[in-house]
């Protein structure tokens, strides 16, 4: 599941939400702070992934005559290119290795800035920002459904993309994320 830049603070909520259960957790900035710390680091990677897929796509624009020449699957050819420039721009293409990475940051984050307090070993925190990258993940997709079949079946008929159908979008998804503990 790759974000948008609208869910990251839907995600740093989680983290925080879900720092904030824990036994062995204090935020004693608040779950806000946390949220804020979360978000801005998160940010960070989906910025470099978004350079890292503004640079690919010029190569292809670049290469167009090419790559219809050859009959190449111009998808197929982004994601390879993608992934072997990846690491040069710092984006992990592995979606567990890239959250896992993340959770370590935001680990840091939060213990340099005295946004979170613990008394167990940092694995325990890590694990738990690792776990709720993966549970937002696996929630996006039935939420999503969920959404999209609220407003199909609405009486008023509203076009994808426009501003009503992204504002109706965003509501929805926001009310099935409270309803699942999620924000």
């Amino acid at each position: 599941m790759r974000l948008k830049p609208n869910q990251t603070r839907y995600v740093a909520g989680k983290i925080a939400i879900d720092l904030a259960n824990a036994d062995f957790v204090k935020l004693p900035k608040g779950k806000e702070a946390v949220v804020e710390a979360c978000k801005a680091i998160i940010d960070i990677n989906l910025k470099q992934e978004h350079a890292l897929d503004i640079k690919v796509k010029e190569m292809l624009e670049a290469n167009m005559d090419e790559i219809e020449f050859q009959l190449a699957d111009e998808r197929q050819l982004f994601f390879m290119i993608k992934k072997k420039m990846a690491p040069e721009f710092g984006v992990i293409m592995d979606y567990n290795d890239r959250y896992n990475d993340l959770a370590h940051k935001i680990l840091d984050e939060l213990y340099e800035n005295y946004l979170a307090e613990y008394d167990t070993n940092e694995n325990q925190i890590k694990n738990i920002i690792f776990k709720s990258f993966r549970s937002f993940a696996d929630a996006y997709e039935a939420i999503d459904d969920i959404v999209y079949g609220k407003i199909k079946t609405m009486k008023r008929e509203l076009i994808p993309g426009s501003a009503d159908y992204e504002l109706l979008y965003e509501r929805l998804y926001e009310e099935e994320l409270i309803k699942r503990g999620m924000l």
